[in-house]
């Protein structure tokens, strides 16, 4: 297994690079950003995986997070995976920024159109982190994993289906319950196929009423002027299934923040922080 360097340039310190590989997961060439912190060469460091949201790409939150100087400072490596496998040539996979390349739902998909080509839990869950191990002085007996939006509701739903793999957990803004708001029921039966019952896997309310639990206690920040909150996000769903199933749960309103990276950028550090105390016990 190897990576090909795209390109790599000094940052804090540490180097931030991209690369790519050819995947076995997504039939097809997949980029992902890494942030390697300064004295990394000189022992294994955690690692903190950010999975970005609709329309983003490996560099999206590499470039807007602000991420690096405080994970610098904390000996945390950052990786940044893509959000789709790119050029796929499947009718439908692109001119819907809601759906398809740059939409990749973190889920493995089951239809015929999509199976071959859209495997992003295995990407991200299994092979990812190998070629890190492979590639890299990183610890991946330290794992956390955060996300933005359909990124927070990969790294949500990651986490409660893994929770002797990943030791934190964070979102900004996650989808919550994509069975239940458009974005996943746009998504979800054109991955999964019509049958409800399939869905749940791929649902972070409906993981945690099913009896799935996160030993540690999960992290969310969501802007009260978030353009998203009712109609896609409705993070009061999460508060009600944490709460009737006794799941951690520390959820913050944060006024007047938005959707964007200045939302993510005001408040990267609590989650570095959060990441950074449970990767180190």
């Amino acid at each position: 297994m190897s990576i090909e360097i795209v390109s790599e340039q000094r940052c804090h310190g540490g180097v931030q690079g991209f690369y790519q590989h050819v995947s076995m997961a997504t039939a097809g060439t997949m980029k992902f950003g890494v942030f390697q912190p300064p004295r990394v060469a000189e022992r294994r460091m955690p690692v903190l995986y950010f999975l970005a949201g609709l329309t983003c790409n490996a560099e999206t939150a590499a470039i807007k997070a602000g991420a690096q100087k405080l994970a610098a400072e904390l000996g945390l490596i950052l990786v940044t995976p893509d959000t789709s496998p790119r050029d796929t040539g499947i009718e439908g996979a692109t001119g819907d920024w809601e759906f398809g390349e740059g939409a990749g739902f973190y889920l493995d998909a089951t239809t015929p159109a999509f199976a071959q080509r859209f495997a992003m839990y295995r990407h991200v869950t299994a092979e990812l982190p190998a070629l890190i191990a492979a590639s890299f002085n990183a610890d991946i007996d330290r794992q956390g994993i955060c996300g933005h939006s359909m990124g927070g509701h990969g790294a949500l739903t990651i986490a409660l289906k893994n929770p002797e793999t990943y030791k934190s957990v964070s979102a900004f803004a996650p989808i919550v319950a994509p069975s239940r708001v458009p974005w996943g029921l746009k998504a979800l039966p054109r991955y999964l196929g019509d049958d409800q019952v399939t869905w749940r896997a791929h649902d972070a309310c409906a993981l945690i009423e099913d009896g799935a639990r996160f030993p540690g206690t999960i992290l969310v920040d969501q802007g009260d002027a978030d353009q998203f909150l009712q109609t896609q996000l409705q993070p009061h769903l999460l508060e009600s299934a944490c709460a009737a199933a006794g799941q951690p749960l520390n959820l913050r309103m944060q006024a007047g923040y938005d959707h964007s990276y200045w939302f993510i950028q005001s408040f990267i550090e609590n989650h570095l922080l959060h990441h950074a105390i449970a990767l180190r016990a």
